[in-house]
This record gives structure tokens, sequence and C-alpha cells, in this order.
């Protein structure tokens, strides 16, 4: 039950933090504050299930303020999963290039024909969050993972994406605990 009211909390933050950046378009301005703001990115729309799915970002904050990645994975039929929160170094925290990335092998459930959307905010120390960034992917063993175009990003590991892909129900939530069926 906790970790349902967390999840509902945390993305009732971030959507309350989109809501507040509506009137942005992109500037990387809120009323005279400095924001982050994803110039570029690239995600490939198919992978196969297994394969690891890299998110490239290119990622400014004029302040040199930015401190974390928030990424919210939701799946239709499950729902939001917990937000992930990468830490971003501080020799990066003005400008950076690379890639996060979501593990897609899975032991419960297989995602074959399974669509997600990926939402990703860059905060900075103030507090800001950029203007999210949505990324949908498709599972299917006949895909291949698009590369992102050459010398726009850099091959830099900005962090991982910590979810565990599969049907969570509350069952499921119990035996991963050790605890028993109800």
């Amino acid at each position: 039950m906790s970790r349902k009211l967390f999840a509902v909390g945390m993305v009732f933050f971030v959507v309350m933090g989109c809501a507040s950046m509506a009137p942005l378009e992109g500037k990387g301005e809120k009323e005279g504050i400095s924001i982050p703001v994803i110039a570029q990115s690239f995600a490939s729309k198919e992978i196969r299930p297994g394969d690891t799915w890299k998110v490239y970002l290119n990622v400014s904050d004029p302040d040199g303020e930015m401190k974390n990645i928030f990424a919210l994975v939701e799946q239709p039929g499950v729902g939001p999963y917990p937000i992930s929160i990468m830490r971003i170094k501080k020799e990066n925290s003005k400008e950076l290039s690379g890639y996060i990335y979501l593990n897609t092998s899975t032991s419960r459930t297989s995602l074959e024909f399974v669509t997600l959307t990926l939402t990703v905010h860059v905060q900075d120390g103030s507090g800001n969050f950029s203007q999210p960034v949505v990324f949908p992917v498709s599972f299917s063993t006949r895909f291949v993972q698009e590369v992102p175009p050459p010398g726009v990003f850099k091959e830099q590991d900005l962090g991982p994406i910590m979810v565990t892909l599969g049907i969570i129900d509350d069952e499921h939530r119990d035996r991963d605990r050790g605890g028993r069926r109800r």
C-alpha cells in the first residue's frame, strides 16, 4: 500500500511541476528563473524484448545547477511504475550529453507486442524542472533498435532507469518480499 501511495505522490509531484511550467514554451526561463532545457533527445521507437533501451539526451542549464534526471515509465494495463531518479554528476551540472537506459529483460512476462511510454524531466538545484520529453517504445522480436544520429550525442552512461518491467500486482509484490499469499 505504501508503494502505491509513494508512486501516486511522485506522479502528482511531477505532473504539478509540469503544470507550473506550461507557459515556458522551451525557452529555458520561467518568470525570470532559469530552468534546465532538454535541447535534443533520441530513442528508438522499436526494440526487441530483452534489449537494453538507450534514451539519449543533450541538456543544458544556464545556471549550472542540474541535479537529477527523473524518469517515469508507464505501461497500458499496468499503469505507472515508480519514478526513477538519476543523480547528475557535478561535472555535468551545466551541460550534459549521454544516455539513460532501461533493462527490458524480465522473467515475469513477455514484452512481445507491449508498448511503454517514458517521460523524462531534468531538475535543477532550485527544484525547477525542464519541460518533459516523452518517448514511446514498442517491443517485438522483429524489431532492431535504431542508433542515434552520428555526432549528436556522447556515448556517456548517465544512469539506469530503475524499474522492473512486468505485471506487478499485490500477489507478486507479496511474494517478492518473501511474504505468503493471502
